[in-house]
């Protein structure tokens, strides 16, 4: 069984004000096939501990652990980690002119596994998902994420997690600028990975309306670089009753 660690994780970025620590002793454990939500206010490091994991160059790891499996990912290189399993789907896609996406997808499930996937079946295989994702067969050999809309670009996310098959995925604010339809789409993708591979899901999101497609395990809500509560589904709509005052007004006191 794969297992994601995180261990006492401080991490810190540089501002025209100096290093802030955002991170300050995080500790989470995702096993395979488990999904876990990460909610909070805005500021709250949901983000950061997303581009930590993936290893972000702008974010500094100050102390703490991160392991995949029992090997330490934050000695590792940013391919090293693709290959050993780990994806990001970004909040915001950057767009890679020059580059389709059915050549972008082909050369990374080739760098990830060590050796190019069949062709017949990789076409198959790309079409069926881009069929469910309700992409048209032209996205093939458009340029990744170049004149994209919002919802089109999380759809090639979704497209990219179904294709390269990772252990654990990082999904941030997958949700973010979706409407109904697209969001049930994507969720639908989300879940068809999960069911075919075991793959294991940290989601962010800020929203309960996502939780309502993408059935977590556990729920983790943030608040200044800390995990100050944790629980069910239940807690998420705890939140989206309630909201974060009470979790903020103990940061101000035990700041």
């Amino acid at each position: 069984m794969s297992n994601l660690e995180i261990r006492d994780l401080h991490v810190s970025v540089e501002t025209e004000l100096g290093t802030k620590q955002i991170l300050k002793g995080v500790d989470l454990s995702i096993g395979e096939g488990e999904t876990h939500a990460i909610m909070g206010p805005n500021g709250s490091g949901k983000s950061t501990l997303a581009y930590a994991i993936a290893g972000h160059p702008k974010y500094t790891v100050e102390s703490g652990s991160v392991k995949l499996d029992g090997e330490e990912v934050l000695t590792m290189t940013v391919d090293e980690r693709a290959r050993a399993g780990l994806f990001l789907a970004m909040q915001y896609p950057v767009e890679i002119p020059g580059v389709s996406v059915s050549n972008f997808l082909r050369t990374a499930k080739t760098a990830i596994d060590g050796a190019a996937p069949p062709i017949r079946g990789w076409i198959k295989d790309l079409d069926s998902s881009m069929s469910q994702l309700r992409m048209d067969k032209s996205f093939r050999e458009r340029n990744v994420n170049e004149g994209f809309s919002g919802g089109e670009k999380k759809r090639n996310e979704i497209l990219q997690l179904e294709l390269l098959k990772p252990k654990f995925a990082v999904l941030d604010e997958t949700d973010s600028g979706l409407d109904v339809d697209a969001l049930k789409i994507v969720s639908e993708g989300v879940n068809r990975a999960k069911a075919n591979t075991g793959l294991g899901i940290l989601l962010i999101t800020h929203y309960n309306r996502i939780l309502k497609y993408i059935q977590p395990d556990f729920v983790h809500v943030f608040v200044a670089g800390k995990v100050v509560e944790q629980g069910g589904p239940e807690l998420a709509v705890r939140l989206e009753n309630e909201g974060y005052d009470r979790f903020l007004s103990n940061a101000v006191v035990g700041s």
